[in-house]
């Protein structure tokens, strides 16, 4: 992985991107899978923000939604956890119909060379959960 280019993650979702989507966008939603706590406002410009373990909080803004489709925002630590201040990465997420599912693919940009193999390794972990959760299953 170049330091330059973004983690890459995808996972096949048993469920029709409008099912989805409001995972991504809904707090009640989101905090089924990340987070202990979240404040959500699926607007461009509005806040993204999740307490994800009780000590490490993710903040930023929502730039671009695309209902059912397609969200990015920015995304980085309050505290500026290692170099990574609030807002200072760009995730992109994009749901593409297939099979009767979706296909959910993710581009997470700019993240500091120290930063990539944690944040590929969280990604892959709550995909799974999300995964789990948009097809009906219990997550731990």
């Amino acid at each position: 992985m170049a330091a330059n280019e973004p983690v890459r993650k995808e996972i096949f979702i048993e469920a029709p991107p409008e099912h989805v989507f409001p995972y991504l966008t809904d707090s009640s939603r989101m905090i089924e899978w990340m987070g202990v706590s979240v404040d959500l406002d699926p607007a461009p410009g509005g806040i993204v923000r999740v307490d994800v373990n009780g000590s490490m909080v993710a903040r930023g803004e929502y730039v671009e939604l695309v209902p059912n489709s397609r969200v990015v925002f920015t995304w980085g630590w309050e505290g500026d956890e290692g170099g990574m201040g609030p807002g200072s990465t760009r995730v992109e997420i994009t749901l593409e119909e297939q099979d009767g599912g979706t296909l959910l693919k993710l581009e997470h940009h700019d993240l500091p060379e120290d930063m990539r193999e944690g944040h590929s390794y969280n990604w892959g972990y709550f995909f799974n959960r999300l995964q789990a959760v948009a097809e009906g299953r219990t997550v731990e």
